[in-house]
């Protein structure tokens, strides 16, 4: 199998390539590691493969914020347009001085 490195890491904001949203990774899956159910859910022509790195995000659209699980074709930089304000987010990550995301220390 071969693993490839992810091109987000933790704490980037991205968006989604074809549809309204955009959010954090928050954990990253070196290759698909959700259902069988979830991945049949997707349109057959819009379907992932599912040997590339799926991400786990605190996503927001202009209605709601959720929890998103999108593959690494699905997903495009997004940190130049600004902060995300997804609720969940402070309670992993704190913001550096040139607005990124850097993981809390968890203190034991």
């Amino acid at each position: 199998m071969k693993i490839v490195e992810p091109k987000f890491p933790i704490g980037a904001v991205v968006k989604h390539r074809h549809f309204d949203f955009r959010g954090v990774v928050f954990d990253i899956d070196p290759e698909f590691s959700n259902t069988e159910e979830w991945y049949n859910s997707i349109p057959e022509d819009r379907r992932p493969k599912r040997d590339q790195p799926f991400y786990h995000l605190f996503a927001e659209n202009p209605q709601s914020y959720y929890i998103a699980y999108v593959s690494e074709q699905n997903l495009v930089d997004d940190a130049s347009n600004g902060p995300v304000d997804h609720p969940q987010i402070g309670e992993m990550f704190s913001t550096s001085g040139d607005g990124r995301y850097v993981m809390r220390q968890i203190n034991a």
